[in-house]
C-alpha cells in the first residue's frame, strides 16, 4: 500500500465529474490497489473519508467512516437519494482544503446505492451526522467541494474556528430567528 499525495482545492481534478467503474473492473489489481492506498491514505491524514479524485484519480470510489466499530467503508459508483426536506447545519472540513472549517446545510435523511469493493450491492439510508459524511465525499464525484455550499460567513481557519465556532453558530441562529 501507498500514501498518496492528496489534491488541494485548485487542482483541476476536484472540479472533473468522475468516471464511473465498470463491474468487471471493479476486481482488477488497479482497482483494489487504489482501493488499498486510498484507505492507507485516509488512515495517514486522520480522515473521516476520501473521495479517489482527492488522490488524483477520477473514478467514482468513496471511503469513509461512518461508525468507529464498522471502520472504514468502500462505495464504488455511489447514487445519493435525499429522502427529506429538513437539513441540518454542521461544520465540514476537508483534507483537500486544509485549515479551513465552515457551515454546510445539507439534508438530514438520505438512501445511498452503490458496490462494495467486491462488486456485491450496497443499499442503507442514513440519517445525521452519517449522511453528513456520505454527502460530503460523494460530493467529490461531482467536482464539489464543501466550500460550493458552505455559509460564508462561517468559514473560518481552523485556530478561529476551534476559538469562536459556538459564537458562529449561536449567531447563525439568531439570524434565522
Amino acid at each position: 500500500m501507498t500514501i498518496r499525495k492528496i489534491a488541494k482545492m485548485g487542482h483541476p481534478i476536484l472540479r472533473k465529474i468522475a468516471q464511473p467503474i465498470p463491474i468487471e473492473q471493479i476486481s482488477s489489481p488497479k482497482i483494489q490497489k487504489l482501493i488499498d492506498d486510498m484507505l492507507e491514505t485516509v488512515l495517514d491524514a486522520n480522515g473521516a473519508g476520501l473521495a479517489a479524485p482527492q488522490v488524483h484519480e477520477s473514478k467514482r470510489i468513496v471511503i469513509l467512516e461512518l461508525d468507529e466499530k464498522i471502520g472504514f467503508q468502500v462505495w464504488i459508483n455511489p447514487i445519493i437519494t435525499s429522502l427529506t426536506e429538513d437539513h441540518m447545519l454542521t461544520f465540514e472540513g476537508c483534507l483537500s482544503v486544509p485549515g479551513l472549517r465552515g457551515a454546510v446545510a445539507r439534508p438530514t435523511k438520505i438512501s445511498v446505492q452503490a458496490l462494495d469493493r467486491n462488486g456485491k450491492d450496497i443499499s442503507m439510508v442514513l440519517e445525521g451526522f452519517s449522511a453528513v459524511i456520505a454527502q460530503h465525499e460523494c460530493d467529490h464525484l461531482d467536482g464539489v467541494l464543501y466550500v460550493d455550499r458552505v455559509e460564508t460567513q462561517t468559514l473560518a481557519y481552523m485556530d478561529e474556528y476551534r476559538k469562536y465556532n459556538k459564537i458562529m453558530m449561536d449567531q447563525l441562529f439568531l439570524d434565522e430567528e
